[in-house]
């Protein structure tokens, strides 16, 4: 048995790292996806400012980086009106769940967890703390807490969000309904982005390469760049292809699919008897022409003194009365004293 969503509408929750600068990964596999969403669930999209500090953040980067994230959220079409924009570290519930959901996670669960071997194995082994290591129990009460029947999630997310779903079950079968169970929401189009110097490793916002990814706020001759620079292979048909040696290839003509909503019978008839050079140039156009609305609307929100801490005020004050109740429901069930209860 499980908790339900205690609303008749559904709900849904995301949020993206304010670490680095966001790339069209983040967008076709994100953002766009969200501003979908957001006339159909009743959404939560949060700036995960706690999971950024898993690894070392120049402190004024990730302040300014927070800011940034959140009027990208804006410009790519979340509105605040429809959706809940807040920052993590504003409501003081997501590290206290936290805590608790982590006495109930057996360390057999943690190991499994791809993500952390593969980060961990990047750096050397006095220098990855902790957190690098419970980040996917803070990744559950982030969903927990809000009761979200959905999570948009990349493919390399699933593990973490079936973790939280283990939790969900583990807790409710000791504790009653507390919880509700969220499900994985895959987009079709554009959920896994590569990079662009790198096809067969996912596009990410962390990389050096100045050739890696395309950034939102890229001027248009800096992505058209970056594009006509992506690595293909050595063969010349145009086709979709999940063949190793064809991945640049199909990195190309999956971001020209989720910017333009084409299916792939018909991008494939439109590449015919093209070459490569056409093909990057086309996407190269797509792309340019799809971020200049974004980049237009962030140079408006980011222009408005003051309009993004309001928002993200007014959000964080409507996500707390939600988190908080769940948070104490817990704390009850678990067997914590309330505040006013020490005063009788």
């Amino acid at each position: 048995m499980t908790a339900s969503n205690p609303t008749k509408t559904p709900r849904v929750l995301s949020g993206i790292q304010p670490s680095g600068h966001l790339t069209i990964g983040n967008y076709l596999g994100a953002l766009k996806q969200w501003v979908k969403v957001q006339d159909e669930y009743e959404s939560f999209f949060c700036v995960v400012d706690l999971h950024a500090i898993t690894v070392q953040q120049d402190p004024t980067a990730l302040c300014e980086g927070t800011r940034e994230v959140a009027a990208i959220y804006l410009a790519c079409g979340i509105d605040p009106q429809k959706s809940t924009v807040f920052v993590q570290s504003h409501v003081p519930a997501h590290a206290e769940l936290s805590w608790i959901l982590g006495c109930f996670t057996p360390l057999g669960w943690l190991n499994r967890m791809t993500q952390f071997k593969d980060k961990s194995a990047k750096q050397q082994t006095d220098s990855v703390g902790s957190g690098l290591y419970t980040y996917p129990v803070l990744m559950a009460a982030d969903i927990l807490l809000y009761h979200a029947d959905a999570v948009p999630v990349g493919d390399d997310q699933r593990q973490h969000l079936e973790l939280t779903r283990d939790l969900v079950q583990r807790f409710n079968a000791q504790y009653g309904d507390t919880f509700t169970l969220p499900a994985a929401m895959i987009p079709q189009a554009g959920a896994r982005v590569m990079g662009l110097d790198n096809p067969n490793a996912k596009m990410s916002k962390s990389e050096d390469s100045e050739y890696h990814a395309v950034y939102l706020l890229d001027p248009p001759d800096k992505a058209r760049k970056k594009i006509m620079r992506a690595v293909t292979d050595s063969g010349k048909d145009i086709r979709f292809s999940e063949e190793p040696e064809r991945a640049g290839v199909n990195n190309l003509l999956t971001i020209y699919q989720a910017f333009t909503d084409k299916s792939r019978e018909t991008i494939e008839q439109e590449f015919d008897g093209k070459g490569y050079g056409d093909l990057k140039k086309t996407v190269a156009e797509a792309v340019v022409e799809g971020l200049k609305p974004i980049q237009a609307r962030y140079q408006k929100i980011t222009g408005e003194g003051g309009y993004i801490d309001q928002i993200l005020g007014e959000g964080a004050a409507r996500a707390e009365a939600i988190a908080n109740k769940t948070l104490q429901d817990v704390k009850d069930r678990v067997g914590f004293l309330r505040r006013s209860d020490a005063r009788k």
